[in-house]
């Protein structure tokens, strides 16, 4: 069933991140399509004349395709503000119809933020994998990432077994059984967001504004702290990367999201 989304759109690019870095077995790239698992059911998402193709399509599957897919970003207004900024005005045409995508689920997030602390992406993605396969609930080709409850059930020792540093599966485990309510901070203004999120055991300021820029689109989000970000303020403007952050006042977040996806493919 077709759901719509505003022209452009590129579905190629804006799930290309899911193939960069290897198989993401909760959002599963295969034969052309994205899989993901919903409530226990496994969803497929091709690329469709004037949007996507998601089947099945229903009251539980479209929220979290919106979600997933970036459907929350508003292009239009930031492609007119790009047009007149320094290498973003060469940028954004070539990467037209890119929807950076969204963790729809906030502990998923988070929990990813957290395989991905000072280790490369391609790691991240394959230890992610071993939990996935572990902890997550079957589908036919992609596995559902697991619940915060079925984490908050396990041993650091278990993670450790699949690859998570020892402390890294502390985090996990912790965050987990932590009484901070995920859900609730998409109603928080965003420096109490990062602030109830550094206050959790092994979350800084880097994971607080990844989730702000991955799962709550903050329009402002910056993740300063990103290895990759400060390569890209570097190289594509001779800037450091707070200046920078500064000067893309108030399109951060999507400003970051092209700036790094156009240093890999554009």
């Amino acid at each position: 069933m077709l759901l719509p989304f505003p022209e452009p759109y590129d579905f190629d690019v804006s799930t290309e991140r899911f193939r960069a870095f290897g198989v993401d077995l909760a959002n599963l790239w295969h034969e052309g399509g994205l899989h993901r698992v919903v409530r226990g059911r496994e969803v497929r998402i091709e690329a469709a004349p004037g949007g996507v193709d998601v089947e099945p399509l229903d009251e539980e599957t479209r929220p979290v395709v919106e979600k997933l897919l970036g459907l929350e970003f508003d292009l239009p207004p930031f492609y007119a503000w790009a047009a007149e900024q320094p290498v973003l005005a060469e940028l954004v045409p070539r990467l037209a119809g890119f929807r950076p995508p969204l963790a729809p689920d906030p502990f998923e997030s988070l929990v990813t933020s957290i395989t991905a602390q000072q280790v490369s992406l391609f790691a991240a993605f394959a230890i992610r994998n071993r939990m996935i396969e572990r902890f997550g609930a079957g589908g036919t080709l992609a596995r559902g990432f697991p619940t915060r409850e079925r984490i908050a059930q396990a041993e650091p020792d278990e993670l450790v077994a699949l690859g998570f540093s020892r402390r890294k599966a502390e985090y996990a485990v912790g965050l987990a059984r932590d009484p901070i309510d995920l859900d609730e901070l998409a109603g928080l203004g965003d420096e109490e967001v990062r602030a109830c999120i550094v206050a959790v055991r092994g979350l800084g300021p880097w994971t607080a504004e990844w989730f702000l820029a991955r799962h709550l689109a903050r329009p402002r989000a910056w993740p300063a702290g990103d290895l990759g970000l400060r390569k890209a303020a570097e190289v594509l403007y001779g800037l450091d990367v707070h200046e920078l952050g500064q000067r893309l006042d108030p399109f951060q977040n999507l400003s970051a999201h092209y700036l790094l996806t156009g240093m890999r493919v554009a």
